[in-house]
């Protein structure tokens, strides 16, 4: 009997259903190409009622922190889903959560990675690095950069398809497409802003920094028309996001 349900369980898994990278990458532009509103009673550098520190990426950032990456003004229409610290929004309830009064976004620093899950404010909206990629997945729930591994099988830097990912300790970003010895590809996270986006990274440097690529266990492969969509290489840059 425990052989049995053991082949049942084996057959199930094979047959997963299988995400698609043009599902993927729908995904992730509606991210990266997210209008919203913001205002100024979206912003927060302290406190929030539990007593979780916060700080939004708004143009007053750097005042606060130093950081010099915050972006998004009140008054000022932004594009792009702004980054949380262990962030899981859709869209839709990153602007639920807008005009609920919630705070846009909550950067990383120091207090966030030393205190991982106890330090995500329930009061802010957004998304982060694996937030990102498990929503372009498809995945029940937030896996973190710790997990993609054990749901993802490692590839070679030749074989990436759209819909991969390029991982380290700590960041992921997901593939798209790679010219010139650069990488297109979508992310959450702090470079140049605090922001959901797609751009462009020298493959070199991220060799040099230890991502190495992976794929999702249930990707199906791509069509043709997941290589034919038009992305917007912004201008290229040399360094990589941190978690």
């Amino acid at each position: 009997m425990k052989a049995a349900l053991c082949i049942v369980c084996m057959t199930l898994a094979a047959c997963a259903p299988k995400h698609t990278p043009e599902e993927a990458l729908r995904i992730a532009v509606t991210y990266a190409d997210l209008d919203w509103q913001p205002r100024q009673w979206h912003i927060r550098h302290g406190k929030d009622s539990a007593g979780i520190p916060v700080h939004t990426p708004d143009t007053t950032l750097a005042s606060h922190t130093g950081d010099s990456r915050g972006w998004w003004e009140p008054g000022v229409p932004a594009k792009g889903m702004a980054y949380k610290w262990g962030g899981f929004d859709t869209p839709e309830s990153f602007l639920q959560g807008l005009r609920e009064g919630k705070k846009a976004g909550d950067i990383a620093n120091t207090y966030k990675v030393r205190n991982d899950n106890a330090a995500i404010s329930s009061e802010s909206v957004g998304i982060d690095c694996s937030g990102f990629v498990s929503r372009c997945w498809g995945l029940d729930r937030h896996y973190d950069t710790r997990e993609l591994p054990g749901i993802s099988d490692p590839v070679s830097w030749d074989e990436l398809l759209p819909g991969d990912i390029i991982l380290k300790s700590g960041h992921v970003l997901m593939f798209a497409a790679r010219k010139d010895g650069y990488v297109i590809g979508y992310e959450a996270g702090p470079k140049p802003t605090w922001r959901a986006r797609r751009g462009a990274i020298l493959i070199s440097y991220l060799k040099k920094e230890g991502y190495n690529p992976w794929r999702y266990r249930h990707m199906a492969k791509p069509s043709a028309s997941a290589t034919e969509i038009q992305y917007d290489i912004y201008r290229p840059r040399s360094d990589a996001a941190s978690h």
